[in-house]
């Protein structure tokens, strides 16, 4: 991994209300929500849109829940997908990482990257919103990974045509990843996804 590549943080000029920043991308949004140990265990309120509704998107509902569990040195993404979404890594060490693939859109070809460790002795826990089309992936660092997300289409309504796979290795995104390529394991969705140029390609036609 290059020793360039920095993490997101949020800084106090990013926030837009208690707990949510902006980032970088346009639509792409950081939130933080407490969690409530004791000896026990933890509980907390994760997804909640009406967080979403207040400050960023008055229409947001979440109408579906999905959860993936990843083993260490499994990559998912990029997927862009017609829905907004609302995630969050419940368990588990994660590098998630968020490209504007959006030809149309002001931060087209930018790149966010977050460390999350979700771990049961820390007092906050970490997710984000992220606006239809962009590009979202995630690798697990350290596995299981618990990856849970909300959106606000139905998984069997959705529009086909929204979904897309670009490379997670496409040169024009340059994407840091925290292994090796060759040890890298994907789906064979994401082998056989495409170049951003032929996303641009198929939106122009």
């Amino acid at each position: 991994m290059s020793d360039q590549l920095k993490f997101y943080q949020p800084q106090e000029d990013l926030k837009i209300a208690e707990g949510i920043y902006k980032t970088k991308i346009d639509g792409l949004y950081y939130l933080k929500y407490r969690k409530f140990n004791d000896q026990r265990g933890f509980f907390s309120q994760v997804l909640e849109p009406a967080r979403i509704r207040a400050s960023i998107n008055p229409d947001f509902e979440i109408k579906q829940s999905n959860l993936s569990v990843s083993k260490t040195k499994v990559a998912r993404g990029l997927h862009a997908e017609g829905w907004n979404k609302l995630v969050t890594v419940i368990a588990g060490h994660a590098h998630c990482i968020i490209a504007d693939v959006r030809p149309e859109s002001p931060t087209f070809k930018e790149v966010e990257y977050f460390d999350i460790d979700a771990t049961q002795e820390s007092d906050w826990g970490e997710a984000f919103y992220v606006t239809a089309k962009l590009g979202n992936s995630i690798c697990a660092v350290e596995g299981p990974v618990y990856y849970l997300y909300g959106v606000d289409q139905l998984y069997q309504e959705r529009n086909l045509a929204d979904d897309q796979a670009i490379s997670i290795f496409d040169q024009e995104l340059n994407i840091q990843w925290p292994f090796p390529k060759e040890e890298l394991i994907i789906s064979q969705r994401d082998v056989e996804s495409i170049k951003l140029k032929d996303l641009i390609t198929i939106k122009e036609d």
